[in-house]
């Protein structure tokens, strides 16, 4: 159950870099008769974020410290030390951006065109800080198995 846990995490993390995707598509191209969808995709994509936050959470603090201690001792402590690290205090931003989306989304973001450049820029800055969550999540998840290795 531990590794499911972890294995959720990253699976609606990738779901919500794809949702973004959607949301900034539907924005770029935002009219009268997709402002529902446009809606509906931001109050999915903070879903999805906290969602994923809450079950990272979980896993970092009461499992975590178990391969905390592997990759630190392994030849890979950077994947914790800048990786996990960085990870801890970026996904914040994340958090943050994520939520704000349906309170911009709730303006017409076809009739105005400063929200909709404003949710172009969140929704562009959600899209790869998920790409780089995701590509230190597969960091650090390699720093434990090298860290089992035999030497």
């Amino acid at each position: 159950m531990t590794y499911f846990t972890l294995m959720v995490h990253a699976v609606l993390g990738s779901l919500l870099g794809l949702a973004s995707i959607w949301f900034f598509v539907d924005v770029l191209n935002a009219k009268e008769e997709n402002q529902g969808r446009i809606r509906t995709l931001s109050f999915i994509i903070a879903g999805l974020m906290w969602l994923t936050y809450l079950l990272g959470g979980y896993f970092y603090v009461v499992h975590y410290s178990v391969d905390k201690a592997f990759i630190l001792k392994g030849p890979w402590p950077f994947a914790h030390k800048f990786f996990m690290e960085t990870k801890e205090h970026v996904v914040m931003m994340l958090l943050f951006l994520a939520t704000f989306l349906p309170i911009i989304a709730y303006r017409s973001l076809a009739a105005n065109k400063g929200a909709r450049k404003i949710a172009l820029w969140a929704t562009g800055l959600v899209v790869l800080t998920t790409v780089a969550m995701e590509g230190a999540g597969a960091i650090i998840a390699m720093g434990v198995r090298v860290a089992l290795l035999p030497k």
